[in-house]
């Protein structure tokens, strides 16, 4: 058994010193190239809107009172904004759908909120584009005919593809009647098109002229996909065939169906959350959390003595580990979601309390050291495991909550007490043990001979 423990233990230590090295602030990343692996990835604590500050909007379809708007257009109208936001050049944005008409958007540390909001309540352009012999890469800006203009006075600091050059629309959104995901005949997700009939005549007679060439798709001079045309298409129906996964496929076929956007917004709220009140949540929350866990740690030293200089080892290798899955993830870190953070610590102490206050039991009642030790992890696992499974599936519920009335809050909160519910019951079940096994096995009688070692004089 003490073979298993030190293996534990040389695991938790490895964990501990990796965990350290991924919080330390200067630690942005890691690249590891070896052989046929290639990882390259970046380690960051993301920033969410009421810490760093920005932009937050609510984007509502503006259409005449008592019409309704389908679930697919504002599917369509969320991947387009997406879109959009992208080009923002936006760390962390969110981008969410709010009841049946609605969008909220939150763009962390924007610097032009009116170029924003003109960006995002837009009706945008999908165009088809002649790109001749040329493949333009997937995401890929380029100027067109149809947006030159536009592109011109948007003032964009992105990079274009062969920018000197403007590359001809020949038919445009209005053109398409149809889009929709399929699979072709050796089983590879595609994306199916139809032309409106007046225009599927032009498109027979440009694709029979142009075989083997290229025909982007663009939308809002973004290239969405570029397409080669292997022969005449005489009936206004193709399909743009790649290495789509079928959320792929059923993303740019909502695009192409709904190139601009199928239904007009409009800006109900717009909120600019400055950086002074994200920095000064931050340095308040910084506080609470330092205060609250010194406190907690003085707590178990006083009351616990030994066990509780264990676990509050074991509460240091929690805050560590939570740390480091917030910024692995990552996880964008709002003050609901630091509260969720700070509450999973209370039941990471609660967990420990739970097995110290069965071990003492069982000391009293004359029971050996090792059996006490094991008669305490196993008789408060069944309370830990209820109440943890209890809170998890609340965080579950509070998850789809926030997911599916926009509530980005309430969501960040229920991911970061969920990960730190699922941390607190390794450290307390794994760490927690196994630090008390070796330290017990080595000096269990000289503890034992000094019952105020254990806080066996306090409480009985």
């Amino acid at each position: 058994m003490q073979r298993r423990d030190w293996r534990l233990l040389a695991f938790i230590v490895v964990l501990i010193i990796v965990a350290a090295w991924m919080d330390w602030p200067s630690t942005q990343g890691f690249n590891l190239d070896l052989g046929p692996i290639h990882i390259h990835r970046v380690i960051k604590l993301q920033q969410g809107l009421d810490l760093r500050g920005g932009l937050e909007m609510l984007l509502v379809a503006d259409v005449p009172a008592g019409q309704t708007v389908s679930a697919d257009s504002m599917a369509a109208a969320k991947v387009i904004v997406e879109n959009r936001v992208n080009g923002l050049g936006v760390t962390e944005p969110l981008v969410q759908l709010q009841g049946q008409n609605a969008i909220v958007v939150e763009l962390p540390g924007i610097s032009d909120p009116e170029q924003a909001i003109s960006l995002l309540k837009t009706t945008g352009s999908l165009e088809f584009v002649d790109a001749g012999t040329t493949v333009i890469p997937q995401g890929a800006l380029i100027h067109t005919t149809g947006t030159a203009k536009q592109q011109a006075s948007s003032g964009s600091a992105e990079q274009y593809f062969e920018p000197d050059k403007v590359f001809e629309t020949k038919f445009s959104g209005a053109d398409l009647a149809n889009a929709a995901p399929g699979r072709s005949q050796t089983g590879a997700y595609e994306v199916n098109i139809e032309f409106k009939p007046e225009a599927a005549t032009r498109f027979a007679t440009y694709t029979s002229q142009n075989v083997g060439k290229i025909l982007a798709i663009v939308l809002d001079g973004r290239v969405l996909s570029s397409p080669r045309i292997e022969n005449a298409i005489p009936e206004g129906r193709a399909s743009i065939t790649g290495n789509f996964t079928l959320e792929e496929a059923r993303s740019l076929a909502l695009q192409l169906k709904y190139g601009a956007l199928p239904v007009p917004l409009k800006v109900e709220e717009s909120r600019n959350v400055g950086p002074t009140l994200g920095q000064d949540s931050v340095r308040k929350s910084v506080t609470a959390g330092i205060v609250g866990l010194s406190m907690i740690l003085l707590f178990m030293l006083v009351y616990y003595r030994v066990p509780g200089l264990l676990a509050s080892i074991a509460l240091v290798t929690y805050a560590l580990i939570n740390l480091a899955l917030y910024k692995f993830i990552p996880v964008t870190m709002t003050l609901p979601g630091i509260t969720g953070f700070l509450l999973s610590t209370g039941m990471a102490v609660d967990a420990n309390i739970l097995i110290f206050e069965r071990m003492k039991e069982e000391l009293r009642w004359g029971r050996g050291v090792e059996a006490a030790i094991d008669a305490g992890f196993h008789r408060a696992w069944t309370s830990i495991r209820d109440s943890n499974l209890s809170t998890l599936i609340t965080c579950v519920i509070l998850y789809w909550f926030g997911s599916s009335f926009g509530a980005s809050q309430v969501r960040g909160f229920a991911i970061t007490l969920f990960l730190g519910v699922l941390i607190s019951m390794f450290t307390a079940i794994v760490v927690t043990r196994t630090l008390v096994r070796l330290v017990f096995h080595y000096w269990g009688q000289w503890l034992r001979a000094r019952r105020w070692a254990l806080g066996m004089n306090v409480g009985g």
